[in-house]
C-alpha cells in the first residue's frame, strides 16, 4: 500500500460553524448544531455558501430545514422558467437540484417529494444542456449517462446513504472535463429510489445490473460516504471494475457504537430497526479487501471522526494494489478540502482506466 499526504496543507478555521453561537431553546440549538454541520457538506455539492447564510440564519428547528432548502430549489426553478437563455435555465435547475435534495438531509414528511423534484430538475437542466445525456434506468437504479459515445473510459458515481446523483454533479464535471464517459446513479434507498426501495449490502448485484445497461466491458467506480464501501464491495466482486476509489467509505460499521442520528437515518433508509442493525453488521471490507485486484484509491479527511466507522486506511492496506490519501485537515466528504482530493482522484482513475493524463 502507498499513502500519499498532500503537501501544503492549509490552515484555516473551523468552516463548520456558520452564523452566531446557538441560543434560546434545545430546538434552536438543535438546528444551530445541524447548519453548522452540514456546511462543509452543502457548499461542497456547489450550494453558495453566502447563500446556505441566509436560508439557514433563521431556522428555528429543524422541522423547518427542509421546507427552507425546498422552498429556495424551488425558487430556482421558478428563475429557470423566466431565464433570458437556454444556458442560464439549464444553470438554475442544475442548482435546484442541489438545494432539493440537500432539502432531504433532515427528517422531512416532504423528503420523497424533495427528492422527485431534484431528480426532475436535474433531467430537465441536462436536457437543456447537453442534450445527448441518456437517462438510464433498471432494476434498483437510475441515472444519466453523460459524455461522448466514444469515450476511452466510463467511471460510475455511486452515492452514500442519504446522498444522491443531485450531489456530485461538480465531481461528475471534472470527470467530464477529463474526457470519460460519467453514470451518475441512485441505487436502492439512495435519492428519488428512497421512496419505493431500500439500502441493501451487496450492491455489486446493481452495479453489475448498471455495467450490462450501459453495455461496456469495463468500468471505473467511485464511491462517497457509505458510496465508498459499496464501490470497494463492488471492486471485490464484480471482475468487470478495473479502477476504484473511495471517498470517505467506510471499511467497517458497529452499530453499538453508532451515533443515534445515524442509526435514524439507517432505520429511515433500511426500512426499519432489524433491518438497519442487519445491514450495518455487513458492513466490514474485512475479507473482501484482499480480493479486490483492480488498483484502488481510498480517500479520508483527517477530522472525519464517526464513532462506530472505521476509515479507508485498512482497505488500502489490505487490498493488493490500493493506495491511501490522507487529508488531514478534511472532514468527511472533504467538502472542505476539494482541492486537496479531487483533481487527484479525477486524474487518477483517468489514468488508470485510459493510459492517459488529460
Amino acid at each position: 500500500m502507498r499513502r500519499l499526504i498532500p503537501t501544503g496543507e492549509v490552515t484555516r478555521g473551523d468552516t463548520r460553524v456558520v452564523g452566531h453561537p446557538p441560543q434560546g431553546n434545545r430546538a434552536d440549538f438543535a438546528a444551530a448544531e445541524f447548519v453548522a454541520a452540514q456546511w462543509s457538506r452543502a457548499t461542497g455539492a456547489g450550494i453558495d455558501p453566502h447563500e446556505y447564510r441566509r436560508v439557514t440564519e433563521g431556522l428555528e428547528s429543524l422541522d423547518d430545514w427542509g421546507p427552507a432548502f425546498r422552498r429556495t430549489g424551488l425558487g430556482y426553478v421558478e428563475r429557470a422558467a423566466d431565464a433570458g437563455s437556454v444556458v442560464s435555465a439549464g444553470e438554475y435547475l442544475l442548482m435546484a437540484a442541489r438545494w432539493l435534495h440537500v432539502a432531504t438531509l433532515a427528517p422531512y414528511a416532504q423528503a420523497h417529494r424533495a427528492a422527485a423534484e431534484a431528480d426532475d430538475a436535474l433531467g430537465r437542466g441536462l436536457a437543456l444542456l447537453e442534450p445527448g445525456a441518456r437517462r438510464v434506468s433498471g432494476e434498483e437504479f437510475t441515472g444519466w449517462l453523460r459524455g461522448p459515445a466514444d469515450a476511452a473510459g466510463t467511471v460510475i458515481v455511486v452515492p452514500g446513504l442519504d446522498s444522491a446523483k443531485e450531489e456530485f454533479l461538480d465531481l461528475v464535471s471534472a470527470l467530464l472535463a477529463r474526457g470519460l464517459a460519467v453514470f451518475a446513479m441512485d441505487g436502492p434507498g439512495q435519492g428519488v429510489l428512497a421512496a419505493t426501495t431500500t439500502i441493501r449490502p451487496d450492491y455489486h448485484r446493481v452495479v453489475g445490473r448498471v455495467i450490462d445497461a450501459l453495455g461496456v466491458t469495463r468500468v471505473g467506480v467511485i464511491g462517497l460516504s457509505l458510496g465508498g464501501y459499496y464501490a470497494a464491495e463492488t471492486a471485490a466482486l464484480e471482475p468487470r471494475v478495473a479502477a476504484a476509489s473511495t471517498v470517505s467509505g467506510p471499511f467497517r460499521l458497529s452499530w453499538e457504537e453508532l451515533p443515534q442520528p445515524v442509526r435514524d437515518i439507517l432505520v429511515r433508509r433500511a426500512g426499519g430497526a432489524e433491518a438497519a442493525r442487519g445491514f450495518a453488521s455487513q458492513v466490514d471490507l474485512t475479507a473482501l479487501a484482499p480480493r479486490i485486484t483492480a488498483p484502488l484509491l481510498a480517500v479520508d479527511g483527517g477530522r472525519d471522526v464517526i464513532p462506530g466507522v472505521t476509515n479507508g486506511e485498512r482497505l488500502a492496506r489490505l487490498a493488493p494494489h490500493g493506495t491511501h490519501l490522507s487529508v488531514p485537515h478534511g472532514d468527511h466528504l472533504l467538502g472542505n478540502a476539494r482541492a486537496d482530493w479531487l483533481p487527484l482522484v479525477t486524474d487518477w482513475i483517468t489514468r488508470t482506466l485510459t493510459g492517459v493524463t488529460a
